[in-house]
C-alpha cells in the first residue's frame, strides 16, 4: 500500500511556508491555472510563502484537462528554474502537471515517452530521486494527491494516456476544506462523480489475487494492484460519504460540511483506487474526453472544448456495471443499497441492472447530461471510442469480467442515452 502524506484541517494552507521551510527549499515553483491564480487557495498559498521568506516562482499555465503539450511546457519551466521542491494548488489537472515536471526535470534526459504507460510509451520504471511535491486539492474529486498518477491527453492519438509510477506521489497532501468553497456547481458535481467511480471500480475491480503474471520484480509491480481488503475499506467508505453529501454540496455552495466532507472522500477513494485501481468507466472516459468536438461545459473558464474527466467517467457507468455485475454480484448489490436502493426483495442476479438503474437516478436528479450523445457523439463515433479505449490496458484489466471489442462497442452504445 502506498499513500502520501496527508494533513487535513480547515486553515492548514498557512502552514505550507513552515513546511518548505523544514525541507530547506531554496528554490520552489509553485504550479496552478489560471483562474485558481486570482482565487482564494492560491492567495493563501502566496501569503504563507511570503510570510515565511520563501523563494518562488510561479507557473499558472496548466491547463484544465492536460494534453502531452501542456506537460512539456511545464517540464520545461521546471528544467530551467532547477527547482527543489514543488507546490501545486489546483484539481488534478495542475497536480499531474506538477507531477510530471517533477518527474522529468529530475530525470533530464529522459525522453518523454520513457514514463509514459504502455503500449502507448515505454512504461520504464521511475528509478530516479524526485524532489518535494507539496499538493493543496481545490477541487473534491480526483484524489490526485494521494496516488502516483498523471493524466494527459495524448494529442496525436486523440487519446488520454498517463504516467503511473509510487515514485511521482506527492510528498505530502494538504487538504484544506476552505478551498472547495470556491468551487463552482458543476465542477463540484463532475468532480464529485470522479469520486463516485473511483469507489465503484475501485470495490469492484479484479482481485489483486488473481491478476497475473506476478512481477519478476517489486519494482514492476503496478501502483493499480486490484481490489484488495485495504483499498476496500476506504472505498466503501468513500461511496457513503458521497451517497450522503454530494447532492447537498452540488446544491448549496454554502453547506459547509457537505462541502469538507466530499474533499475527505476524494483523498479516501484516492487511497483506496490509488493502490486498487479502476476499470472499464476510467478506461472508456479516456477517448470520450480525448475525442472531444465542440462540447464546452457550464462553470469552466476555458478557452477551448472539453469534457470534464469526472463527467466522462460516469456517463457509461450505468452500462459498465450492468455488464460488471456477473462477477461479485454481491459488490454491485451492496454498492447499490449504499446509493439509496432497497434491496430487500432484491434477486442477486439483478445486481447489476439495480445498480445501473440506482446511478441513473443519482445522475437524473443532479441535471447530468443525457449520455454520450448529449456531449456531441453519435452511433458513428463508436469505432472511434472503442478503439480509444484498447490501449488503455492499464486499467481495463482489472474489470472483472474480461471485455471484448464487441463488448466494448455495446456499452458505448448503451451509454448514448441514459434516462
Amino acid at each position: 500500500m502506498a499513500i502520501s502524506n496527508i494533513r487535513y484541517g480547515e486553515g492548514v494552507t498557512k502552514e505550507i511556508g513552515m513546511d518548505l521551510q523544514n525541507l530547506g527549499a531554496r528554490r520552489v515553483c509553485l504550479m496552478t491555472d489560471q483562474n485558481l491564480s486570482q482565487l482564494p487557495p492560491v492567495n493563501a498559498v502566496l501569503n504563507s510563502l511570503a510570510k515565511y521568506g520563501i523563494n518562488f516562482q510561479m507557473y499558472d499555465n496548466v491547463r484544465v484537462e492536460p494534453t502531452d503539450q501542456s506537460f512539456l511546457d511545464a517540464i520545461t519551466f521546471a528544467k530551467k528554474g532547477e527547482f527543489d521542491a514543488y507546490v501545486a494548488v489546483g484539481g488534478g489537472s495542475v497536480i499531474d502537471t506538477c507531477k510530471a515536471a517533477n518527474l522529468y526535470a529530475s530525470s533530464p534526459t529522459s525522453d518523454f515517452l520513457d514514463y509514459v504507460n504502455a503500449p502507448i510509451g515505454k512504461g520504464k520504471p521511475v528509478t530516479v530521486p524526485l524532489k518535494p511535491l507539496i499538493a493543496v486539492p481545490t477541487t473534491a474529486g480526483t484524489g490526485s494527491e494521494t496516488t502516483g498518477v498523471a493524466i494527459f491527453d495524448f494529442k496525436e492519438l486523440k487519446v488520454k494516456t498517463g504516467i503511473a509510477s509510487r515514485a511521482i506521489k506527492p510528498t505530502l497532501g494538504i487538504i484544506d476544506p476552505l478551498h472547495t468553497l470556491s468551487m463552482p456547481e458543476r465542477i463540484v458535481a463532475n468532480s464529485g462523480f470522479d469520486v463516485l467511480c473511483h469507489a465503484l471500480e475501485s470495490y469492484t475491480a479484479l482481485p489483486y489475487n488473481m491478476r497475473s503474471p506476478c512481477p519478476s520484480n517489486p519494482i514492476n509491480r503496478p501502483a493499480y494492484q486490484g481490489s484488495n481488503p485495504i483499498s476496500d475499506v476506504w472505498a466503501l467508505h468513500a461511496l457513503r460519504i458521497v451517497a450522503k453529501y454530494l447532492k447537498r454540496a452540488i446544491r448549496n455552495p454554502e453547506d459547509r460540511e457537505a462541502r469538507a466532507n466530499m474533499h475527505l472522500a476524494s483523498a479516501f477513494a484516492g487511497i483506496g483506487f490509488g493502490n486498487a485501481g479502476v476499470h472499464l468507466c476510467h478506461g472508456m472516459s479516456y477517448p470520450i474526453s480525448g475525442l472531444v468536438k465542440t462540447y464546452k461545459p457550464k462553470d469552466y473558464n476555458v478557452d477551448h472544448s472539453l469534457v470534464p474527466h469526472g463527467l466522462s467517467v460516469v456517463l457509461t457507468s450505468p452500462a459498465v456495471f450492468a455488464f460488471t455485475a456477473q462477477i461479485h454480484p454481491e459488490r454491485h448489490l451492496e454498492a447499490a443499497e449504499i446509493l439509496g436502493a432497497d434491496i430487500r426483495t432484491a434477486r442477486i442476479k439483478d445486481a447489476g441492472f439495480i445498480l445501473a438503474d440506482t446511478l441513473r437516478k443519482f445522475l437524473f436528479d443532479l441535471n447530468v447530461d443525457d449520455g454520450l450523445a448529449a456531449i456531441g457523439y453519435s452511433k458513428a463515433d463508436i469505432p472511434a471510442l472503442v478503439k480509444g479505449t484498447l490501449p488503455q490496458e492499464r486499467v481495463t484489466k482489472l474489470s472483472p469480467r474480461p471485455q471484448t471489442e464487441d463488448d466494448l462497442s455495446a456499452l458505448f452504445e448503451a451509454s448514448m442515452k441514459l434516462y
